[in-house]
């Protein structure tokens, strides 16, 4: 932003949703990812005896939670998602979750990645924190993001994870 007022926020700072209406129909692509920090190998973890396999549970729960955004984070604009992936990878402090959510709209998909990253880490913690009670996340941000008026944004970070 240019200057420091904020987006959602009107001349008489009052609460408001960003009006969108001219904005053009484009490409948006958002990355994120967050760490899991616990004494297990959580990206390898297996399917406990009754076949609840908690990678699983994870991909599915931040696929469902990037769908909702917009009925969870109050002001954020509901979006035609095209493509949502979340991946979890071994890290050193025990797992790293990744999303990637596509649209094509007047809005980006920042919140909608962050959400998918976000949820994914809490169904994983859900699984996790019987056996490591300390297991928790942290360092939830955006990687990267591309489309609408504004400069396509990156930093530096490992290779997105592959199908």
């Amino acid at each position: 932003m240019n200057d420091s007022t904020l987006s959602h926020v009107d001349i008489d700072g009052k609460i408001k949703m960003v009006d969108v209406t001219g904005k053009e129909l484009t490409r948006r692509v958002a990355e994120a990812s967050c760490v899991i920090v616990s004494s297990l190998d959580v990206a390898h973890l297996v399917a406990s005896p009754l076949g609840h396999d908690p990678i699983v549970a994870a991909r599915l729960a931040g696929i469902h939670a990037a769908k909702n955004t917009a009925n969870l984070i109050p002001l954020c604009h509901p979006l035609a998602l095209h493509d949502v992936s979340v991946h979890v990878r071994s890290h050193p402090a025990g797992a790293e979750v990744y999303s990637r959510v596509v649209t094509v709209d007047r809005t980006g998909v920042e919140m909608e990645a962050l959400t998918a990253c976000s949820f994914a880490a809490l169904s994983l913690l859900n699984s996790l924190l019987v056996l490591d009670a300390q297991a928790h996340f942290e360092d939830a941000g955006i990687i990267s993001k591309s489309g609408g008026k504004s400069d396509d944004w990156g930093r530096s970070v490992d290779a997105a994870p592959s199908e």
